[in-house]
């Protein structure tokens, strides 16, 4: 809806000219920052003085229990325009594509794919661009995972939107997106992900018009950096290439409405000022970003193809130690080096579930069918693996010289339960009905010895 707004605007980004760097970002996972777009916003030595710098108010959002574990404890104090709870009475919203119903339809053991998800011909903002393919669990329980795509090419117009239920990965595969947020302005293009915590409120803009990508909606507790054992102290993702916005605000007054996720339905409230109103905050309940090309890779130098868990990226725990309530990993270029060893990824089935998405390039394990955009679901104890054409390749390749895996990002949400596809994705056009023809080329090759 339109905005219309009075002569009292400050257009986002408003920052400090003596504060935060250009840039915008804060370096670091999980740190306690402390920014503000204003002068003299943060409160020294209490965090609700008796009156706020500016005429501001001081709001605590905590995205963990109170007494968390200090490791794990995840909270912010914003100072802020107005209390987040000025908006209007909420009544239940429509979006029929975007929900967390994961019991409509049978759950076969079928491996399934589908095509990238179509970009509309019609103006579609990112909130109606949403598309859940399937899932797990419930924000009720605090367990499990939606998985969704988005395809849209409009900005987000006078709408700001916030997930209750769980915080939210977004990993965008074509165009990109400026998310604004409550506590500042997280750029992200194509092979970089962004996390939105649970209850950010946030808007999301269009710089490069037409986007799509993948979201990963987590019901478990907050994702964090996986821990590193025998690797030691490097590898994988560095605590330091994860950004944090600096402090952005927004001070604009119209005819605006903010829609919220809440127990798997959708509601929507009048609001007439932007919520994008936090002049100054300190916390490390913030949202962030992540370049995937800056992952270290570590592979085998000897024989065989390694777990694919060396390529965590983010990890959400559950209460089995060892086993996470999801895991986000990606397969970005590489070397294979291994001898005697068939490279690729092996012929498995897994305890684990696993949903898989490609940003860019060709992904090694699927020679067709598997374009930037599509994805895939392998259920527990489901075969899967490479396809014909691969293991043909793969199994006459010269392994004196190493391969480059180059010009490539595929990424897999793996969880510890059952993916439950939606109906709406199981009768979708662009499912691949004939996904299973891939592996027909498997010849029987067995020659009993005499």
């Amino acid at each position: 809806m339109a905005a219309s707004p009075d002569d009292n605007v400050i257009p986002l980004p408003q920052r400090d000219a003596a504060g935060p760097a250009p840039t915008g970002y804060m370096s670091g996972f999980g740190n306690e920052f402390a920014t503000q777009a204003l002068p003299g916003t943060l409160p020294e030595g209490r965090n609700s003085p008796q009156r706020v710098a500016h005429g501001l108010y001081a709001e605590q959002l905590s995205g963990t229990a109170f007494t968390a574990p200090r490791s794990e404890n995840r909270r912010s104090w914003l100072y802020r325009i107005r209390p987040a709870l000025m908006h209007g009475s909420f009544s239940e919203f429509m979006q029929p594509r975007f929900h967390d119903v994961f019991d409509d339809a049978p759950v076969s053991p079928d491996q399934l794919r589908w095509s990238p998800l179509p970009i509309p011909d019609t103006p579609v903002d990112f909130v109606d661009g949403l598309y859940t393919v399937a899932g797990n669990g419930s924000a009720a329980a605090q367990a499990g995972v939606g998985i969704h795509l988005y395809a849209a090419n409009a900005s987000m117009q006078g709408r700001y939107f916030y997930s209750a239920d769980g915080e939210l990965l977004l990993v965008p595969q074509q165009g990109a997106l400026r998310i604004a947020t409550e506590l500042g302005v997280l750029d992200v293009a194509p092979q970089e992900i962004a996390v939105v915590p649970r209850g950010v409120r946030f808007r999301v803009d269009l710089p490069d018009g037409a986007s799509r990508g993948y979201v990963c909606e987590n019901f478990g507790a907050a994702m964090r950096l996986p821990d590193l054992g025998p690797i030691g102290a490097n590898g994988l993702a560095n605590p330091r290439d994860f950004l944090t916005p600096c402090a952005e605000y927004e001070d604009v007054h119209g005819d605006f409405e903010l829609v919220a996720k809440f127990l798997g339905r959708l509601w929507r409230a009048d609001i007439d000022h932007s919520p994008l109103d936090v002049v100054g905050w300190h916390g490390n309940c913030a949202p962030y970003k992540y370049d995937l090309r800056h992952f270290n890779a570590i592979g085998s130098i000897s024989f065989d193809h390694p777990d694919p868990s060396i390529f965590t990226v983010l990890t959400a725990p559950s209460d089995t130690p060892g086993t996470a309530n999801m895991d986000f990993a990606i397969f970005p270029p590489r070397w294979l080096v291994a001898q005697d060893t068939f490279r690729p990824p092996w012929f498995h089935r897994n305890a684990a579930s696993e949903f898989m998405g490609l940003v860019h390039g060709a992904y090694d394990a699927k020679a067709n069918g598997f374009p930037p955009g599509a994805c895939s679901v392998h259920n527990c104890m489901s075969g899967h693996g490479p396809d014909a054409v691969t293991f043909d390749k793969a199994s006459a390749a010269d392994l004196s010289r190493p391969d480059v895996i180059a010009d490539t990002m595929a990424f897999m949400f793996e969880t510890r339960a059952v993916i439950r596809p939606t109906r709406q994705a199981l009768d979708a056009d662009h499912r691949q009905r004939d996904y299973q023809a891939c592996w027909a080329g498997l010849r029987r090759q067995f020659v009993a010895p005499r």
